[in-house]
């Protein structure tokens, strides 16, 4: 079972979702855990019984939401061995980034945006621990220049932190946030509308966290769902 952060200050559940749906209609089973202070997937994916912890299955994507580690996700479905190809994990405080044991992931992304909060924020979440952990840049950019990065390498200089080498961009706006609102609305997972940029974002992420995947496969599933 493979277990994958996405880590950050910056809104990245629905993206975490879109993420989760092609893997799961590529055969995969998911479960995205959702450990973020405001907990969005309570207002956004349908649930008939909501209650201060529960596992929701939404477009054939289980979604864990209020758990504080992964033991008590064990505990409440009995299950000593979690029974799923890959756990996903929505991280966006520093005392989940502990409880969940981060560290540990088999690939961990840092999702932000330029404006300070997402970044600053965003850092605070890693830490300043004596051990420096491996993340890949997920990076919502109006502009995609070089020197957002830069200032992004200058903030995270003293965080316990080493950037890789690959760097994933997606547009800060085309039109897709209305897109994925409209999804919302419908309660429903649809591709089509948004940006081809977007579709490339995801294309890449599901290229480094399931490799075993063919990408022209899920290239038709974009154009089909």
């Amino acid at each position: 079972m493979k277990k994958i952060g996405f880590i950050g200050a910056y809104d990245k559940t629905d993206l975490i979702i879109y993420i989760s749906k092609l893997l799961v209609e590529n055969g995969l089973k998911i479960l995205i855990v959702d450990s973020t202070t405001l907990q969005k997937t309570r207002y956004t994916v349908p649930c008939i019984t909501p209650s201060k912890y529960y596992i929701t299955t939404y477009e054939d994507i289980d979604i864990a939401i209020g758990f504080e580690t992964i033991q008590e996700i064990r505990n409440y479905t009995q299950m000593p061995e979690l029974d799923y190809d890959m756990i996903l994990l929505d991280v966006d405080n520093r005392e989940a980034f502990e409880n969940l044991e981060m560290h540990t992931s088999d690939k961990n992304y840092f999702v932000t945006a330029f404006d300070n909060y997402s970044l600053k924020k965003g850092l605070e979440i890693i830490g300043k621990d004596d051990e420096k952990k491996l993340m890949t840049k997920i990076l919502f950019s109006r502009h995609m220049d070089k020197s957002e990065d830069e200032y992004l390498n200058f903030l995270s200089f003293y965080y316990s932190v080493k950037w890789s080498k690959e760097k994933i961009y997606f547009p800060f706006e085309v039109g897709d946030n209305s897109v994925i609102i409209e999804n919302q609305r419908s309660a429903r997972i649809s591709f089509k509308e948004l940006s081809q940029e977007y579709k490339d974002g995801i294309l890449e992420i599901i290229s480094q966290i399931a490799p075993e995947i063919r990408l022209n496969d899920v290239k038709k599933m974009l154009k089909n769902i």
